[in-house]
């Protein structure tokens, strides 16, 4: 499934465009963003020894939520162009968060040409808020630093207001549950 993400109206970004991509194996995820256009006026995070950091989405950062299609937990997961990543699960809306057990596979960015910076990586999501078997609903986001240090904030869906990526409409994709023999 391949999606465009579109700045909130209230915080533009650079002249780029996000295009991302979700497919599903089993109960397995992947990622894939494609950022194209003006890529030099984005301030892309340095290189770090690949590992899980908090507070990823205060910078440059590509992230997913994911929940089954029934219920109220969902699972989070944020992928820095440095190499770092973080995976949370919560309970509700915004509430009971913890760490989650789930690491995604190896990534770093891809500068493909001067216009276009590629990441993209897997994840295994059987063990994450509820996820084993059950169709998903997913959002696929952005957040993105200008050089000038101004955020946009980048979603296939924004709901009402002030930006929200954990905003249940925010998770406008579907994935349907595997096929069982």
């Amino acid at each position: 499934m391949r999606a465009t993400l579109r700045p909130h109206i209230d915080y533009p970004g650079p002249a780029i465009a996000i295009d991302a991509e979700a497919r599903r194996s089993g109960d397995r995820l992947s990622l894939a963003y494609r950022v194209s256009g003006e890529v030099a006026a984005v301030r892309w995070p340095a290189p770090a020894t690949p590992g899980r950091a908090d507070e990823l989405w205060r910078h440059t950062c590509f992230e997913a939520f994911v929940a089954p299609a029934l219920g109220e937990a969902y699972g989070e997961i944020n992928l820095s162009p440095s190499g770092r990543w973080a995976t949370y699960r919560f309970a509700g809306y915004r509430t009971g968060m913890q760490q989650a057990s789930v690491e995604p596979a190896p990534f770093g960015p891809r500068v493909t040409a001067k216009t276009e910076l590629r990441l993209a990586t897997e994840v295994d999501l059987g063990r994450l808020a509820g996820l084993a078997g059950a169709s998903w609903r997913l959002g696929l986001t952005a957040v993105i630093e200008a050089q000038d240090g101004r955020i946009s904030y980048w979603s296939v869906v924004h709901p009402p207001g002030k930006p929200d990526f954990h905003h249940r409409d925010c998770l406008a994709l579907e994935l349907a549950a595997p096929d069982r023999p």
